[in-house]
């Protein structure tokens, strides 16, 4: 079995964490401030977020509380690449930073602390409330 899956760029890589599922860990150090990762996101609507709160999905889906949009914001994003898979922490070292381009919208995860390797990292997740009382989250 294969102990880490690196990505493309190599300073970061994904595991295992008991109880948690799968995490994102840090194959570098990285000081607070450094880009973590870039991803590009796909925006849905209400309907679609409905259909998605029943699946697991609802687990992998961001909510972004910064948007300024007029006209029927999304209710959600589904974003591409290794941020999907940061685990959540009340203490986190990371956060997500979200940019608007012609391309649409992306999400940066950014470090807040300095993190060391082979240290998990970890944001607040926005949309707790939304979450089955069934799911615990463990830090």
């Amino acid at each position: 079995m294969i102990e880490k899956i690196f990505d493309l760029s190599k300073s970061v890589y994904v595991r295992r964490v008991p109880q948690k599922g799968r995490g994102v860990f840090a194959n570098i150090p990285f000081k607070a401030g450094d880009l973590i990762e870039r991803a590009p996101t796909w925006g849905f609507d209400n309907k679609a977020a409905n259909l998605f709160d029943c699946t697991g999905l609802l687990e992998y889906y961001f909510v972004r509380l910064d948007q300024q949009l007029k006209i029927d914001p999304p209710a959600g994003y589904i974003v591409f690449g290794l941020i999907s898979m940061v685990n959540h922490s009340s203490n986190p070292n990371a956060q997500t930073v979200w940019t608007d381009e012609d391309s649409g919208a992306w999400a940066s995860i950014v470090a807040i602390k300095n993190i060391k390797v082979d240290e998990e990292i970890t944001h607040r997740y926005e949309n707790i409330s939304a979450y089955p009382p069934d799911i615990k989250f463990v830090e």
